[in-house]
């Protein structure tokens, strides 16, 4: 899978979005639900969506007293389980964890037929959390801050590599972007399975990789890799002597959010619940810990027309980039 230098046309934009924690009070049953629900995870285990998705699933199922089950469907960027669960029975027993390709409009500007129209098939829940992304290079590439990487590269041009999530995926944009803002030649590997790229940035099968901060975490320790910058305004405290890539891109920042999304004909009193459940998780402080503890920022309870604006402005920001770049997913 690559990049071409065509153009896409969008079709919408969402409207109307471990640990184990301690036990918290089911919030008292109505009816809905009477048995498990399934959280469909637009990725494979083991990478950011996974970490924090799982932090969610159980936070709701103590909340709502029925197991809340995660389901991978990695595939396409998010396509594959976002047409999913636009085609799933609108009951409130599938909900979808929505992301910026799948529910703010980017995967329609990149894909030619994404199997699904994210204005109309879904409707927003709310958004749990967001993260920020971290740069690992492979100690294969010299340099010690990211103006040194910034300085290879343009020395050693198509000679840098990198690898994401996949094409459309938020580390595959950043990096876009970062190419694109300082005229950098660079060559992107798409993955499917987070965890082989993982594999292959340790081996030094690829130079670099962005990833969100909650799956940086287990690099901490790793001897042939090392963190280079993050894409916060400032530098993250978690991460101290990283710096942000506003020290050489001035301005430069870009997060990620994860948020809930359920068919567009659930019944509004079944998305209310649910939105109930998932504020009341936000306000707990224990869960909160427990996504500070994955790296990742937990949302402040909201409403689901919240999520709705949040994943408006960053479908239009992202979708600059791709219409300027002409990116298409093959």
């Amino acid at each position: 899978m690559g990049i071409t230098g065509t153009g896409a046309t969008r079709r919408g934009v969402i409207l109307g979005t471990a640990g184990t924690l301690l036990a918290a009070p089911a919030i008292a049953q109505q009816g809905y639900p009477d048995r498990a629900v399934r959280l469909v995870i637009p990725f494979g285990g083991g990478g950011q969506t996974d970490i924090v998705s799982r932090v969610t699933a159980e936070a709701l199922s103590q909340r709502l007293g029925q197991p809340v089950v995660a389901d991978n469907r990695p595939g396409g960027a998010g396509n594959l389980a976002a047409e999913a669960v636009a085609r799933a029975p609108a009951d409130g027993y599938t909900v979808l964890v929505a992301t910026l390709g799948t529910n703010s409009g980017l995967n329609a500007l990149l894909y030619r037929n994404v199997g699904y129209d994210s204005a109309r098939d879904f409707t927003p829940v709310g958004m749990f959390c967001t993260t920020s992304n971290l740069l690992i290079v492979h100690n294969s590439i010299p340099g010690n801050s990211f103006a040194d990487i910034v300085a290879w590269i343009r020395a050693n041009p198509g000679r840098f590599n990198f690898a994401s999530a996949g094409v459309g995926a938020i580390t595959h944009l950043v990096m876009e972007d970062v190419g694109a803002r300082l005229n950098l030649d660079m060559t992107h590997v798409p993955y499917r399975q987070t965890t082989n790229a993982m594999t292959d940035l340790l081996a030094g099968r690829v130079h670099a990789r962005c990833l969100g901060l909650p799956e940086g975490e287990p690099l901490r320790t790793a001897q042939s890799v090392r963190p280079i910058a993050v894409t916060t305004p400032g530098p993250r405290p978690e991460w101290p002597g990283v710096e942000p890539m506003s020290n050489v891109i001035p301005g430069f920042e870009a997060s990620s959010y994860f948020g809930l999304a359920v068919p567009s004909r659930t019944p509004p009193e079944i998305v209310a619940r649910l939105n109930a459940a998932l504020q009341d998780a936000l306000k707990d402080e224990t869960v909160r810990a427990a996504y500070r503890r994955v790296g990742a920022d937990p949302a402040d309870p909201h409403p689901p027309e919240v999520f709705a604006d949040r994943a408006k402005r960053e479908g239009e920001r992202w979708a600059t980039l791709i219409r300027r770049l002409n990116l298409v997913a093959e």
